[in-house]
Formats: C-alpha cells, structure tokens, sequence
C-alpha cells in the first residue's frame, strides 16, 4: 500500500513543502530589506557649512576602503559658486587652495582661470585592525577649509560613500568656516552576514565530516575509498572558501580563529584517523581470509 502524503487542511501542499515555501518567502523578503537599507545608506549625504552665495563647494565621496593599508580614497570636486567663479563655476577667479586636516595628504591648489577636475585623496585611518575581520572598525577625520586670494573663504562640504564593502557614520559640523567630518568605517551588513555564513558552514563541514569518520572507525568500514575523497575535498574545499571572503582579510584573522583553523584541523584529523582505522581493518580482513 502507497504511503499517504500529509496535505494541508484544505488539500493544498504538503505541509513541510508549504513551510519549505514560507521559509523561502521570508528569507527572499529579509534579504531585500536589508539590500534597500544599504542602498540607502549609500545615497545617504552628509552636509556641513551653510548656503551663502559666495562660497566653495566641496563634493566628496568615499571611493575605496582599504583596510589593509589604513587609509581610504576620497574623490573630491571643488567647484567655486558666486563671486568666487568664473565660467559657471568650472574655475576660480583667483588662485584657490583646499585646507585639509592632517590625516590627509597635503592640500589642493588651483590656480586661477584654470579648470577644476576632480582628484583622488588618500585619507589616514585610525584606530581597529583588520585581524579583527569581519567586525573590524576605523575612524577617519575628514577637514576642508578654503582659501581664495589670500583671504579664508566659506566652505560648504557635502560627504557620501561608494565603497558597498564598508558603511560609514559620519558626524559632521562646521567649525568657523571648516567643515569637520567625524566618520567611522565598519563592514557594511552583507559583508558581515556572509562572513558570519562562512563561519557557520566551516563548522557545519567539519562536524560532518566528523560524523562520516566516526561511523567509519566504530564501524570497522575499512579504506572506504569514497568517503575518503569526499574528506580530503573538503580539508581543500575549505581554504578555497575561505579565500572567497569579502575584502581578503589575511590569515590569522577572527574569521581564521573562529572557524577555518579548527575546520581545517578537524578535517585533518578525521581524514588521518578514517585511514588508519580503515587501514587496520583491511589488513585483519586480508589476515583473517
């Protein structure tokens, strides 16, 4: 007689193909709310210093975080508005320099009647180690003031990011003509989803596989050639995994600590002991006949 399949109350699916289902639609609905909260937080803009009409604009958006090297890459565009101006804005009336803060390598000069293109800065980073992947976190100040024709000149500063591995906190104040910006730099949330995944699943492997050589040496199996290979794929699988990390955080990381060191060694022992035990066996078998 056929087994009977359990259907719902109003002979609908099954019910762990219905649940397998809801699942599915939550796990989908979460993880677009947390794309659009991300999206958002890119769009987002931080403004310090006032619109007066004589003024310089400052637009800068943070392009790349590099981790590894403490420091980050600002792109910034200076366009000079009102008096301050010729041409629309594309060049001073007079020569024009951009005061940074010290954590910044050097001001920007342009000179007078001359097109303004936009320009790479690199930005020191403070504070945090990239050991502590993938909750690592930095801090970064960000200074513009200006100067045009000798004389200070007001500055209006508006700050975003682009670097969709990290999210930024910014703080920003405008301190007598100087716009000052307070940022903090952290791995953006799918960064840290996927890096706390990849933990989760290296310990999900080397349980298995702990598993499959326990059932192999209490059972005597001997060299059981599949399960064999399966082992030594994974001892390999997991340092390719590994490598796949968002931002390549180098070896002796929280992540390696938390996970791939043990997964690995684990995967290591269970394979060594799998042969051992299955080599004993066989030799008592080959004994025995």
């Amino acid at each position: 007689m056929p087994p009977v399949r359990r259907r719902g109350p109003h002979g609908g699916l099954p019910f762990p193909a219905a649940l397998a289902c809801l699942l599915a639609v939550a796990a989908v609905a979460v993880g677009a709310w947390l794309q659009i909260g991300e999206r958002q937080a890119l769009d987002e803009a931080y403004t310090a210093g006032g619109p007066v009409p004589d003024r310089v604009d400052v637009r800068a958006s943070v392009q790349r975080v590099d981790a590894a090297g403490r420091e980050l890459t600002l792109r910034v565009l200076v366009t000079p508005r009102g008096e301050l101006a010729e041409a629309g804005g594309l060049s001073p009336t007079e020569d024009l320099t951009l005061q940074t803060s010290t954590s910044t390598r050097g001001d920007l000069t342009f000179k007078a009647h001359s097109r303004i293109a936009t320009v790479d800065l690199p930005v020191a980073l403070t504070g945090g180690s990239i050991t502590d992947y993938p909750f690592d976190a930095y801090d970064a100040a960000i200074e513009f003031s200006a100067v045009q024709g000798g004389a200070k000149v007001p500055v209006r500063t508006t700050l975003t990011s682009g670097d969709a591995l990290f999210s930024v906190g910014v703080d920003a104040m405008d301190d007598r003509g100087t716009a000052v910006f307070d940022v903090v730099v952290e791995r953006s949330n799918s960064v840290l989803v996927f890096a706390v995944f990849m933990m989760v699943a290296m310990w999900a492997l080397a349980v298995s596989v702990f598993i499959g050589a326990w059932f192999l040496v209490t059972r005597r199996k001997g060299l059981t050639w599949p399960a064999l290979g399966w082992m030594a794929a994974t001892l390999f699988a997991l340092a390719a995994f590994r490598n796949t990390a968002p931002g390549t955080p180098p070896i002796g990381s929280l992540l390696d600590y938390l996970a791939f060191l043990w997964a690995e060694t684990v995967v290591a022992c269970c394979l060594v002991a799998s042969v051992v035990s299955g080599f004993r066996a066989e030799r008592g078998s080959a004994a025995a006949g």
